[in-house]
């Protein structure tokens, strides 16, 4: 029998509007604007005592606050604000109170129904345009980098003078260059060509002072800016991989100028984690214990950073092994005494030059030192009355652990002295991830004010009403009964297409609700061609059955072919676009998808529904004549 669908074909398109309504409902409810607490260490643990100290710092400054809680793990705690206009207020004051040691951040606390997220409902993450978001801008600083290139000038020269037994005294001057002061001429000739064979970028300078022989290794100008720009690449590197570890949806990560990096992450939920992690400059350095009887001028001393050793330290010498730089790859674990631990796989250089280390130093201890730059915050008073926060940042060198060599040491070992299986997996990420080349300092951060959000949301939801209301009234007066079965199609695309970007997790941009715009526009052309050739098969004198068959079949191959092929577009939109770019390919990709099955299917149900197996003598299509 012409326009009858089987039972399971109607049970299929229920269900897919079913599952449609489910997970487009958690965009209905709006998340709460809060502010989440956390420590610069993943060990730390927020107690009740700073909760307090938080919420009476809102209610001096009189913020409206709710519903305050600490994560079970006590790593976070959420305090949901009564106004989104107050937050920054509120961060600002809530830092004020709690001091160094916390990260404050903006957030949106969700407020989907339980019965909703325990089926994997979640609303859609909103782009940076739409939702607000993080706003970072790092400062690299290239002084720093230039710093440590020089202390690897003077271990790697150290180093190779003395495995060609060459004595002399190697130091650095106040300008940062190499120094070696030699006892006779013979011996500066010999360094100088050691030194030129494995430094050819070095400038070399003779300098005779009465008996004393000195030879002057400087970098170039050329080789300063040559480290400047690896520093400021290397970091960007690493801070994307970092991201990519995050998770973030559509994040921006790019250079800006000479020496600065903007970082934008949209639609994340823990901006906390975000801030510590990508405001960590962490690295290691691994280095020979000092024997108790070398000179001040080879050594150094460091504190353990462990609870369980505070107060202890050890000499270290100056020269060092490898750096974090050299580290492949991160893994957290524990160790046979449940103790957690990072393994950790270095590169071949950096495998060879722990081996050349260690096979000579064995039954000596080795330390490893986390070096992480810190900040201290000064409130400097403004000329309006005002308070601003300076943050100026340090380094803080601590000691993780220091083992005894049993063995020469390759290209894989573990590193243990850590306290708790966050910091442990924490400290994997950044080594994972990459290490800095050079530390970065925030020069910027803001949020994309969730009022400007709002109102691109409130423009964005505008927009697809108005066209979504103009095609409604083209369709009812042009198609009428048929044109009522394309906009409950219409609209049902809408819901399909917003529970299904819900349920991959994609990101809705301001270009995104374009897409929609266009995928409302391009879900109605296909019913359009499907109505006119069903009244040209009524004008042809075919029986409302036969046209309705003939209508929808003879439409099939032209609306396939013109979705396929815009389709491609997207797709080839988004594997070459950039984020605002890709926004647009995903709506419209997905769109089109969605409006493939409520046009042809959709309404394909819900005319056999009123036509089906009956026997018809005209449609309510307009502009038909009667069979």
């Amino acid at each position: 029998m012409l326009n009858k669908y089987p039972l399971w074909k109607y049970l299929l398109v229920l269900f897919v509007v079913a599952i449609g309504l489910l997970y487009a409902a958690p965009n209905l409810y709006a998340p709460d604007p809060a502010l989440q607490i956390a420590g610069e260490s993943s060990a730390q643990i927020i107690d009740e005592a700073t909760l307090t100290r938080a919420t009476r710092a809102l209610e001096e400054a009189g913020i409206e606050h709710f519903d305050e809680v600490i994560d079970p793990d006590g790593r976070n705690a959420l305090i949901r604000l009564r106004d989104a206009e107050q937050q920054l207020t509120a961060q600002a004051r809530v830092s004020r109170a709690l001091g160094d040691g916390f990260i404050v951040a903006l957030n949106l606390a969700p407020t989907t129904p339980e019965w909703l997220t325990g089926v994997g409902a979640q609303p859609m993450k909103l782009g940076l345009d739409l939702s607000g978001g993080v706003h970072f801008k790092l400062e690299v600083d290239i002084d720093a980098a230039i710093e440590r290139r020089q202390e690897y000038y003077l271990n790697a020269t150290k180093r190779a003078l003395r495995e060609d037994r060459i004595r002399g005294l190697v130091t650095l001057d106040d300008q940062g260059r190499v120094v070696g002061q030699f006892r006779s001429e013979d011996l500066r000739e010999q360094a100088r060509s050691i030194i030129a064979d494995n430094h050819p970028e070095l400038a070399l300078d003779r300098v005779d002072e009465g008996d004393s022989f000195s030879i002057v290794a400087s970098m170039t100008e050329q080789t300063r800016d040559e480290i400047a720009d690896y520093s400021v690449s290397q970091n960007l590197t690493t801070l994307r991989n970092r991201v990519n570890e995050l998770g973030v949806s559509e994040p921006l990560v790019q250079r800006q100028g000479k020496n600065r990096i903007v970082v934008e992450l949209p639609g994340i939920q823990d901006t906390a984690e975000a801030k510590r992690i990508l405001g960590k400059v962490a690295n290691l350095e691994f280095r020979l214990v000092a024997n108790m009887d070398a000179p001040p001028s080879e050594k150094q001393r460091f504190e353990y950073r462990s609870e369980e050793r505070a107060g202890m330290s050890e000499w270290l010498e100056r020269d060092v092994i490898i750096t974090g730089e050299h580290v492949s790859n991160a893994q957290a674990s524990f160790d046979q005494n449940g103790r957690p631990n990072v393994q950790i796989s270095l590169d071949s250089e950096g495998g060879t030059l722990m081996s050349r280390a260690t096979r000579n130093n064995i039954k000596r201890r080795m330390g490893v030192l986390f070096i992480e730059r810190k900040y201290r915050t000064r409130y400097e008073r403004l000329p309006d009355g005002t308070e601003q926060a300076v943050k100026i940042p340090y380094d803080e060198k601590k000691l993780l652990t220091a083992p005894v060599i049993q063995s020469a040491l390759g290209a894989q070992f573990q590193i243990t002295g850590l306290d708790s299986p966050l910091e442990a997996s924490e400290l994997a990420l950044m080594l994972r991830a990459g290490a800095l080349a050079a530390p970065i300092s925030f020069v910027e951060e803001r949020t994309v004010g969730p009022s400007l959000g709002a109102e691109n949301i409130r423009l964005g939801v505008k927009s697809v009403q108005y066209g979504l209301g103009l095609v409604v009234i083209f369709m009812l007066l042009y198609y009428r009964v048929f044109g009522l079965f394309a906009v409950v199609a219409l609209s049902f695309n809408l819901v399909l297409l917003v529970a299904f970007m819900s349920l991959i997790g994609a990101t809705l941009t301001l270009p995104g609700i374009a897409g929609i715009v266009l995928t409302v526009g391009m879900a109605v052309d296909a019913n359009v061609l499907i109505f006119s050739r069903i009244r040209e098969e009524m004008r042809n004198g075919r029986s409302p059955q036969m046209a309705i068959h003939g209508g929808y079949d003879a439409a099939l191959s032209t609306i396939l072919d013109a979705n396929i092929t815009t389709l491609i577009v997207a797709v080839i939109l988004y594997a070459v676009g950039t984020g605002p770019v890709k926004g647009f390919a995903v709506t419209l990709s997905i769109g089109i998808l969605t409006s493939m099955f409520t046009a042809i299917v959709g309404t394909r149900a819900m005319v056999n529904l009123a036509y089906g197996g009956r026997k018809v003598k005209t449609l309510a299509i307009g502009g038909g004549k009667p069979a």
